[in-house]
């Protein structure tokens, strides 16, 4: 075959490769978030609005591909994620604050969109205290994140010193949570599981959990794609925790299995590979 010729294919070859390229970075966009809220706050809409999505889009970044309906979200009657559905299919999210406590309105909405990402169901099992947690550690990680972000893009610009706010809240709730010194998680958890599985929403406990996994998820942010397999697989009151864990690494992909084996071994647990 010509030089010519042989030139001639590379360069298309590079072209399609170029193209292919581009295409998956398309894809691999989160979808847009639609957030709307219909209620009284004691303070701007917009502004509200604007820490809704400012909060949102800290965690929603990670999902790339996945869409997500219209949240509606009122100030009051939460903090909580409803499990009906809007007449439209509309996420509904209740909130417990108002005014400008901006930190507290960042601090539960990024809680609830975690409920979100981790695909909240009805199941009756007595797992959902990691579910809680990874919901705290949502707020803390998003709260984190704002707190930097905000000092160089605020939603306004005299925000930018609300990111003082923003590290502090999150301070509050991490500096209490810490693991006892010489206390492994997983032995933390030896003494308290019983009480994880009696009361999903125990905070304090929850956010002991939040803050011993967050370093796992700042590293590699893009682990919070993982939480998407979470709820796939039908849990009973029968499923212990181990049984839990090892349904959400079978229904993930593969790039997020190690991962998840990861946070297993944190409590003590080691999965089997060959369930998978």
């Amino acid at each position: 075959m010509p030089e010519r010729i042989l030139m001639r294919l590379a360069l298309v070859l590079c072209l399609l490769t170029s193209l292919c390229g581009v295409f998956a970075e398309e894809k691999a966009v989160p979808q847009p978030l639609v957030i709307r809220s219909k209620k009284e706050w004691g303070a701007s809409k917009e502004d509200v609005e604007k820490i809704l999505y400012s909060s949102a889009n800290e965690l929603w970044r990670f999902f790339p591909g996945r869409k997500m309906a219209p949240i509606n979200v009122e100030p009051k009657g939460g903090p909580i994620t409803l499990y009906q559905r809007g007449p439209k299919g509309e996420i509904q999210i209740r909130l417990e604050t108002g005014g400008t406590l901006w930190a507290q309105y960042a601090f539960q909405f990024a809680h609830e969109m975690g409920h979100v990402v981790c695909g909240y169901d009805e199941d009756a099992h007595k797992n959902r205290w990691f579910e809680e947690s990874l919901c705290e550690l949502a707020s803390l990680f998003v709260l984190r994140r704002m707190a930097v972000s905000w000092q160089t893009e605020p939603p306004y610009p005299n925000w930018k010193s609300y990111s003082a706010s923003l590290t502090q809240y999150a301070q509050e709730r991490t500096q209490p949570a810490a693991l006892p010194e010489g206390k492994t998680l997983a032995g933390w958890f030896a003494d308290n599981a019983t009480v994880l599985a009696a009361n999903a929403t125990d905070r304090p406990r929850n956010t002991v959990v939040a803050t011993a996994l967050l370093p796992l998820f700042e590293a590699v942010p893009e682990r919070w794609e993982a939480v998407t397999w979470l709820n796939v697989e039908k849990l009973t009151p029968l499923h212990t925790f181990d049984d839990y864990l090892s349904a959400w690494q079978r229904h993930a992909p593969e790039k997020h299995r190690e991962f998840i084996g990861t946070i297993a071994k944190e409590f003590g647990i080691t999965l089997d590979a060959r369930a998978r």
